[in-house]
């Protein structure tokens, strides 16, 4: 980008103990800028006065630069004008326009870290402003938004006689680990819990502490890609593991991996529920100290159908279970708050682990929260959101299976947020999905999702975030669409 006048100056660095000379640097400096397009066509430079004053050298210096410069065609210099520059930044031609072109070209080299992280289909790109039926969202139109306004006016007025705290909030600690133990059977005290940025930040604190370049992890397949993604980008071997009607299987006669990611509450995406023998089944491979397990229950707070199954974590006797949650699914996804219960052994390291790496969320919206749920409200508004995404969620079932039922092989999910479709008679959903997104209605296609080869196509379809009136205005596209 061109830089101002004041700038110039400052972007030459003269060296008067070099044998080339303080004209010869000059010269080379100018030539440089106006050949990167710092110092853009048409662009008055100071005069010769005003640069060797900023410079500190003599005017003569800076009059030879510009004289040889102009006879390079670089510049245009005339008796009592300042030069202008006549060479456009991408019209370079000679020597060193041709350097600086190759730097500017030049592939810069990353981390292996962040080579293996460009190789992910994650973060999964959507198009702004939210559209139906993007999967993922709650509606955020629903949200309290006064009563939380006013927690979060009351923790700023506190927070000008708070003294500075610890990064984990005590309230919100205190307050989250009584939510867990009495709605998801998580056994865990406050000082276990980490509160963190968000659900993604958990799992790389946890890439981050526990993985070494090689180690196996294994994950569902099809499943949440931003694990495989956090974990393969920190060197682990990320295995995908197949799907059953219960969710992820575990291979007979294989030895348990350093870590196992799953969503056993409601499997990402297909919403199915992990049994309480399978959970157990998996808990008895995992060797303590040496196999960990990373329960992510990202929307288990709605269940619909049944009484909700016990987080899995709540069932580990020998402290092998991280358990993983955020608010952005139950309360707006702009809240950017995520939590993580560390086994008891672990906690000092993750701590000292989380400072350093920065994933510190803000003291001002943990305080905030900590009332907020306190109070009565977080459990109030969920209450109110499970009636409301039930009813949302059997509304699109009903219309998908009365509209597009030869098409679409619907999935119902006892909970959730979403729900997958699956495409009969051999259809693309990436062709699907392309067709969809051009009439108005956003989804993703199931097999983007996959680890290895896809062996099934399918549309994944948000309700939560819809009412019924733009469920069924967006069935209708669908229906036009096949």
């Amino acid at each position: 980008m061109p830089v101002s006048e004041a700038m110039i100056s400052a972007l030459i660095d003269l060296k008067r103990a070099d044998d080339t000379g303080l004209a010869a640097q000059l010269t080379s400096q100018l030539r440089a800028l106006i050949a990167a397009g710092r110092l853009a066509k048409g662009r008055a430079l100071p005069s010769s006065r005003q640069l060797a004053d900023d410079l500190g050298v003599s005017r003569n210096t800076v009059t030879y630069a510009f004289e040889q410069l102009a006879a390079e065609g670089y510049l245009e210099a005339s008796h009592g004008r300042r030069p202008v520059v006549t060479v456009d930044g991408n019209e370079r031609a000679d020597g060193a326009g041709a350097a600086a072109s190759r730097v500017r070209s030049a592939k810069p080299r990353f981390s292996p870290w962040a080579s293996r992280l460009k190789q992910t289909d994650w973060p999964m790109s959507y198009q702004a402003p939210l559209k139906p039926l993007r999967p993922g969202h709650g509606d955020a139109r629903e949200f309290p938004n006064e009563i939380w306004a006013r927690c979060l006016r009351r923790s700023a007025v506190r927070a000008a006689r708070r003294e500075l705290g610890p990064v984990n909030r005590t309230r919100l600690r205190e307050a989250l680990a009584h939510y867990l133990a009495t709605s998801r059977g998580v056994r865990a005290t406050a000082d276990q819990i980490l509160i963190l940025p968000s659900a993604q930040a958990a799992l790389t604190l946890i890439a981050a502490v526990l993985i070494t370049p090689g180690d196996e992890v294994w994950v569902e397949d099809p499943g949440y890609p931003g694990a495989a993604a956090a974990f393969r980008a920190s060197g682990a071997r990320v295995t995908g593991m197949r799907l059953d009607e219960q969710g992820m299987q575990r291979m007979p006669e294989t030895v348990a991996p350093k870590l196992i990611f799953m969503t056993p509450s409601h499997q990402h995406p297909t919403g199915r529920l992990m049994s309480l023998a399978r959970r157990n089944e998996f808990l008895r491979s995992s060797r303590p100290g040496k196999t960990w397990i990373v329960e992510d229950d990202y929307d288990g707070e709605f269940h619909y159908d049944s009484r909700p199954v016990p987080a899995l974590q709540g069932l580990d006797a020998h402290g092998r279970v991280f358990y993983v949650g955020t608010f952005s699914k139950a309360m707006t996804s702009d809240i950017r708050l995520g939590y993580l219960v560390v086994p008891p052994a672990l906690v000092g390291t993750f701590e000292i682990a989380q400072r350093h790496i920065g994933l510190i969320a803000s003291s001002h919206i943990q305080e905030a929260l900590a009332e907020f749920i306190a109070d009565g409200h977080f459990l109030a508004h969920l209450r109110r959101m499970r009636r409301l995404y039930h009813a949302r969620r059997d509304h699109l079932v009903d219309g998908l299976e009365r509209h597009l039922g030869e098409v679409l092989a619907v999935e119902v999910p006892s909970g959730g947020i979403q729900l997958v479709a699956r495409l009969k008679r051999g259809r693309s959903d990436q062709a699907a999905v392309k067709r969809l997104v051009e009439a108005g209605v956003e989804t993703r296609a199931l097999s983007s999702l996959a680890l290895a080869k896809p062996r099934d196509h399918g549309l994944l379809l948000g309700f939560a975030a819809w009412r019924e009136s733009e469920i069924s205005a967006a069935i209708r596209t669908m229906a036009s669409c096949f």
